[in-house]
């Protein structure tokens, strides 16, 4: 079932600064995508040409022409933002493939180009410190006519790649591996792992990119015949990138305001931390109407809507239990007045401003605002008076 975003929710999401782009201001981010898209033309001797696209996109473009059935989940207002049964705010910057490739169906002599496509998609995402609802997504599509792109060629992209986010020079134990995975517009994918140190000493492989070939299926919708065409494509999160690149642990740290943060934002050099507030955190009995319900990713959308510019605060909202009415001892189903179907889940949101202390009282108003949002029982148990 789809929802569709009210206007205010539309400009809200329209507003927001992109910081890849360097039309809107400097930011490290877009040094570092000129430091990929020079790699990968370093490597291949060929052009690189960026495309800084609408957000606003068919839906067919998101989802359709690139291999998704028609059923499939991730089309669900719970994990997209539609703003219309045919137009949506795009969930990945793929969405602006199909054009391009339908742009080529003149194209008759040799053909090797790198299309860059950068900029904010829009999600339904959980809150923790490495997500956000709109977080920055780089597509890296090589697109050939009448020559051949295949697994090496492929892996040789994807060293590149990693070269470009950890230098070696400056990221000397950095490792990487390739697992395979389905995608749904490309064959023979691969999901690129980093494996990079912790600031506690402990090692960790972290997802940095999705590959594969292009399918064939992608170029037919736009008229191009993969007997003669032939693509890699690569799709890496920037917000990721970025922050394992300068040892970054907080991904809201990449919009911050506090001065002395952002001015380490303005180059790629290691981030030096700034002193951190306490965290604030507020434990929550919620009634929902259902396990299905008890989505982080449908709550923290929810819980980011209601504290609108103050979500920057959200460092975190963790689900620690769902319980059915039958698992509860009967007097706390009578003092919740749990209905038939109806569960109830303890949440915990974890506050902490970035360049302030919260007090008690208004970390008390903003975990009821979050409550009032999210709560759907007879019974309201508020805090902050």
């Amino acid at each position: 079932m789809k929802t569709y975003l009210t206007p205010a929710d539309l400009q809200s999401a329209l507003a927001l600064r992109d910081l890849s782009d360097p039309a809107q201001g400097p930011h490290a981010m877009t040094l570092l995508l000129a430091e990929i898209t020079r790699a990968l033309q370093s490597l291949w001797g060929i052009e690189v040409e960026t495309h800084r696209l609408s957000p606003l996109v068919a839906t067919a473009d998101n989802y359709d022409r690139l291999g998704y059935s028609p059923g499939d989940v991730t089309r669900d207002s719970r994990y997209s933002r539609h703003v219309s049964p045919t137009v949506m705010l795009r969930s990945h910057t793929s969405a602006g493939v199909p054009a391009l490739l339908d742009s080529l169906r003149q194209e008759m002599g040799h053909y090797d180009r790198l299309h860059a496509l950068p900029g904010l998609v829009y999600r339904r995402d959980s809150i923790d410190r490495t997500h956000v609802g709109a977080p920055h997504q780089l597509d890296l599509w090589r697109l050939k006519a009448r020559g051949l792109l295949g697994p090496a060629e492929l892996d040789r992209m994807m060293a590149a790649v990693v070269e470009a986010v950890l230098p070696a020079a400056l990221h000397p134990d950095v490792q990487w591996r390739a697992t395979p995975a389905n995608h749904h517009y490309t064959d023979t994918g691969w999901q690129l792992d980093v494996l990079v140190s912790q600031p506690d000493g402990s090692r960790e492989w972290l997802e940095l990119a999705e590959c594969g070939l292009v399918a064939a299926q992608v170029l037919r919708g736009s008229g191009l015949d993969p007997r003669r065409w032939a693509g890699l494509a690569l799709g890496l999160g920037l917000d990721r990138a970025l922050m394992l690149r300068k040892g970054i642990r907080d991904i809201r740290l990449l919009r911050a305001e506090n001065s002395e943060i952002q001015v380490q934002l303005l180059d790629l050099d290691a981030y030096r931390p700034v002193s951190v507030m306490p965290e604030v955190r507020r434990d929550l009995s919620l009634v929902l109407g259902s396990a299905a319900d008890a989505d982080v990713e449908l709550l923290g959308d929810r819980a980011r809507t209601a504290l609108g510019p103050e979500s920057e605060v959200l460092a975190a909202l963790e689900i620690r239990a769902v319980t059915p009415a039958s698992g509860l001892p009967p007097a706390a189903v009578e003092r919740l007045r749990l209905a038939p179907g109806q569960v109830n889940v303890l949440l915990r949101l974890v506050l902490q401003p970035l360049d302030r202390t919260l007090t008690d009282g208004e970390a008390n108003l903003l975990r009821d605002r979050v409550y009032l949002a999210l709560h759907r029982g007879q019974v309201l148990e508020l805090i902050a008076g």
